[in-house]
This record gives C-alpha cells, structure tokens and sequence, in this order.
C-alpha cells in the first residue's frame, strides 16, 4: 500500500523516514526531494529493487539509475582509479549539482544495468535526501516520472505518474525551491583524462573550470578548450587572442553528446 508524508511537519517526516528506511530494506522504491527535483529511489545493492525501479519509469537496462551518496568518503568504497581532478570537483560542489561517472569498484555485489563497468555518483544538496541516505546507505535514484513524461517538482506530481508503484511519497515541498531553476545536475565523464561534461546542467563549465580548468564542455576537443584557456590569460585588450576564443566557447554541433 502506498503512503504519503508531509515531510515539511517534524512528525510526519520522523515516520516517513522510518518507513522509506523500512521500504528501502525491503526492496522497494520510494519518492524523496532532492535539490534538483523528486526521485524515485531504491537500495543501490539490490538487482530486485533496482529492476522495480526502472519498471516504474517505463525504463530499460540500457540506462541505469546514478547513486546518490550521503557523504564524500564513500567515493571511494564505490568507485576505484578516481583522478585527482575529480576528487577536486567533488570537493568544491559535493553536495550539489553534480554527477561525477566513474569507474566501480569491480568487488562491489550490484547491478545497475548495461553500466560497462563505471558509476555516476552524487551528493544532494537536500536535508530530507541526506537523512534518508544517512539511515540507508546508497540509493539508485533518478527522476520521479514516467520516461518521456515532466519530471516531478512535487511528491504528488510524482505520484500522479507512479502511483502504487512506490511504497513510499516523501513530500518536502517545491523541488527545486521557490525561485531556483528546475535544471538537472551536471554530468561530468571523469573515467578519462581530460574530464568532460557530457550533460550541462546545474553547474557551469566556467565554475567547473575555475575548479580544474581543463574539463572539456559538451562535444568539445582538447585544442578548442586550451584556446580558451589561453585566451583567458591574455591581456584583455589583446583583440587578436579574444576572436579564436570566442569561436571555441560556440558549442560543436557535429559532436555527439549524453
């Protein structure tokens, strides 16, 4: 039977935390805010629960869910060969808006899908999510709706799409919070050097270089990102400089793109 929580009243959100704990160690899924928008969750480590949840979204196996992680130090218990500049980013954003695909530990008892070998993890910048993942551990998650459908902004959006097919609505609200973007987080390829954002999202390339200045933006080469590197080290007044750059900062139409 399907139950929801008003997670935004001290009481209900202490019983919708222990039910969704509840839920999670029974292999089922649950709806919980994060920063971005609502997501449908399940215990990382069960092949049962994480089959529920792409079948709730109407989703095959050819796009397994990311991981949502409560704390920086379990990076490493799930993903192995993490380059510096991605434990960098993790540093500067985490918790936020950013997905980091990484290599997994091979030892690890899990399957998310057709992963070929890698994981995308992410912290969320949100207290219901974070109290959650504190009592469980990691969690699948991704967006709360029916492929091809509005992602949910709401518990009950959320609910109106997936019905009884999660145990557990925890609602906190508006995601994301009143006067913010609804963007998705910003993915970033780092199971390769240079890093490379393959989904712009809430985090900008220009922040994420301020971090490690050579991730390379959606469909971008190597060349095209250190001319604007260069550029940008250049006396402002140096037009011959500025006019290669701006051509780089266009986005290359012909690559593809995730």
């Amino acid at each position: 039977m399907t139950t929801s929580y008003d997670c935004t009243a001290a009481e209900q959100r202490a019983a919708g935390l222990e039910h969704a704990q509840r839920a999670i160690r029974d292999h089922k899924c649950v709806v919980l805010p994060t920063d971005t928008v609502y997501g449908i969750a399940a215990d990382a480590f069960s092949p049962l629960a994480v089959t529920l949840l792409l079948a709730s979204k109407g989703r095959s196996r050819k796009m397994p869910p990311p991981v949502l992680i409560p704390r920086l130090n379990a990076l490493d218990g799930l993903a192995t060969d993490v380059p510096a500049e991605a434990r960098r980013l993790a540093e500067a954003f985490w918790p936020g808006g950013l997905t980091l695909i990484l290599h997994a530990q091979p030892s690890l008892d899990w399957d998310l899908g057709e992963t070929r070998g890698t994981v995308a993890l992410r912290i969320p910048a949100d207290d219901v999510a974070q109290d959650l993942l504190t009592l469980t551990g990691p969690l699948a998650v991704s967006s709360a709706n029916r492929t091809g459908q509005a992602a949910a902004l709401t518990a009950a959006e959320a609910e109106a799409q997936l019905a009884e097919s999660v145990e557990v609505y925890l609602e906190g609200g508006p995601r994301p919070a009143e006067g913010a973007d609804a963007l998705p987080s910003t993915i970033v390829d780092a199971t390769a050097m240079p890093l490379r954002v393959v989904r712009q999202g809430a985090i900008s390339l220009d922040r994420l270089r301020e971090v490690v200045p050579s991730v390379l933006g959606v469909g971008e080469e190597p060349e095209a990102a250190d001319q604007v590197a260069a550029a940008k080290e250049e006396p402002a007044g140096n037009v011959e400089t500025a006019q290669p750059a701006e051509a780089a900062e266009r986005p290359n139409t012909g690559a593809g793109t995730a």
